[in-house]
């Protein structure tokens, strides 16, 4: 770009170097305009900015002594915090900052952003918040990083743009959005800095204003799951009603069958007592799985001394309601000449009273054990 620059230094000048791919020329537009048309002509895209005065350029020395003794009569402060002056680069003094001559400079000279935003980058700063009234520094501000990478600073110009940055999880957010109202724009950008690590003084957001009073958090993370204890089956006095207890998720007691060499099992399951049938989901129903089916079988032979399932038919399928109960029953008849035993799996919903129907799901044989061995204990 400074080449194109030479033998037009009294018309021209390099206004911002704002990025790797983003340079910004000012002054004549005549002498502006010949050398748009020359980068065009090398491939160079090349944009008009709408602006009133020709800020950074030859054009401005006119008025730089007036300008020079209206700032002489500003009493300027202390900086509280870090400055990384956009004419330099560097961090400015409070010498710099104090004299009229540094904010002449910068109406007549380079903003030299992308330095400004490197410098900050090599001190470890990883948030940069943009005041001013839209998000373009912040898109610049991308461009400028080099990906490599601690103090809360600031870096801006003299037309009252510019990026305060704090050290954090890397960021780069506009504080205001031209398109959206002030209020809501600024709380959802400190509340992105928030959530990224980086501090923020709430207590002053909301000084003078309507707030609701701050809630303590658990003291512990949510991790996926319900902070709620879900609640467990009521456990009945089994004995008195002349059941035994059945160690088996599925299985809630058994008794057995005063007529025969039989045995009764009895369970009653949801999607809310055991989650892991939601895997089971068909459109908008949960399906109980034919394995399900098989593993009844399985602690059936158990109990009566079968080693092995010969047969199993499944029957109908056995849908659960939704947000309700299934009531089971599986029974294991006598033996017949050859040791096997006939067994047959039942249910109906468990919420739909005691004359609601039964329906037989599964059936098939328990052939005698070829090992015989005793049968588990209830």
């Amino acid at each position: 770009m400074l080449p194109l620059l030479a033998g037009r230094e009294s018309a021209v000048g390099l206004a911002a170097v704002n990025g790797p791919a983003s340079t910004v020329i000012s002054g004549d537009a005549a002498a502006v305009d010949e050398i748009a048309a020359v980068l065009a002509e090398r491939g160079r895209k090349t944009r008009r900015l709408r602006v009133s005065h020709a800020f950074h350029s030859p054009l401005m020395e006119p008025m730089l002594s007036e300008f020079r003794e209206v700032v002489a009569q500003v009493v300027p402060g202390e900086a509280t915090i870090p400055v990384i002056s956009d004419l330099t680069g560097e961090p400015a003094t409070s010498g710099q900052l104090g004299s009229p001559d540094y904010w002449v400079e910068h109406v007549r000279g380079t903003v030299r952003f992308q330095d400004g935003v490197r410098h900050l980058e090599r001190d470890g700063v990883t948030a940069f918040l943009e005041l001013g009234p839209d998000g373009a520094l912040t898109a610049l501000g991308q461009d400028c990083l080099t990906g490599t990478t601690g103090t809360a600073t600031a870096v801006g110009d003299s037309e009252g743009t510019g990026t305060a940055a704090l050290t954090g999880t890397p960021l780069l957010l506009p504080l205001l959005r031209k398109d959206r109202p002030e209020a809501p724009a600024a709380a959802t950008a400190l509340a992105r800095l928030h959530v990224a690590g980086v501090p923020v003084d709430w207590s002053a957001v909301h000084s003078g204003g309507p707030s609701r009073p701050a809630v303590d958090l658990p003291t512990y993370a949510f991790q996926r799951g319900s902070y709620w204890l879900a609640a467990g089956p009521a456990t009945a006095d089994l004995p008195a009603a002349g059941l035994r207890t059945v160690d088996h998720p599925l299985l809630g007691a058994g008794t057995e069958l005063a007529d025969s060499d039989g045995f009764l099992f009895t369970g009653r399951f949801s999607v809310r007592s055991h989650p892991w049938l939601a895997d089971h989901g068909v459109y908008e129903g949960v399906l109980f799985p034919a394995t399900a089916f098989l593993e009844l079988a399985v602690r059936a032979g158990d109990q009566v001394g079968c080693d092995r399932v010969e047969e199993l038919t499944l029957e109908a399928p056995l849908v659960l309601p939704q947000g309700g109960a299934v009531a089971l029953q599986l029974t294991v008849g006598s033996p017949d000449a050859s040791g096997t035993r006939p067994l047959s799996v039942h249910a109906r919903p468990a919420d739909d009273g005691p004359d609601a129907p039964w329906t037989r799901h599964a059936s098939g044989l328990l052939p005698p054990a070829r090992n015989p061995g005793p049968a588990d204990p209830f």
